[in-house]
């Protein structure tokens, strides 16, 4: 089965373009793919940000997820500060990958 993997900063409000670029598309697509939907809040502390508003958010953002239809019987629905395997992979590498090296 092909899969899909999509995420949403919780920065911001979410708003109609979000759901019809993105979200609604989610929602079909969760039936033909194997789905993996991110709440990516790491990507969201690249500008300064208040801890408690940037929870508040996440957790609404995942309540707008199941709200507008994605189920998590179906689809795998996670916060990425939850998984410690990500942040401990970019510092590895940052510290032994040079950035031209990616493109390669």
């Amino acid at each position: 089965m092909k899969r899909i993997f999509s995420g949403a900063q919780p920065t911001g409000n979410f708003h109609i373009g979000n759901y019809l670029g993105a979200l609604r598309n989610w929602v079909a697509l969760q039936h033909e793919y194997e789905s993996l939907f991110c709440i990516v809040n790491l990507h969201a502390i690249t500008l300064p940000q208040d801890p408690r508003a940037l929870a508040e958010k996440t957790r609404d953002l995942a309540r707008i997820y199941l709200a507008a239809g994605i189920d998590p019987r179906v689809s795998i629905v996670f916060i990425q500060s939850d998984v410690p395997e990500h942040a401990e992979l970019a510092w590895i590498l940052n510290c032994v990958v040079r950035v031209r090296s990616l493109s390669a």
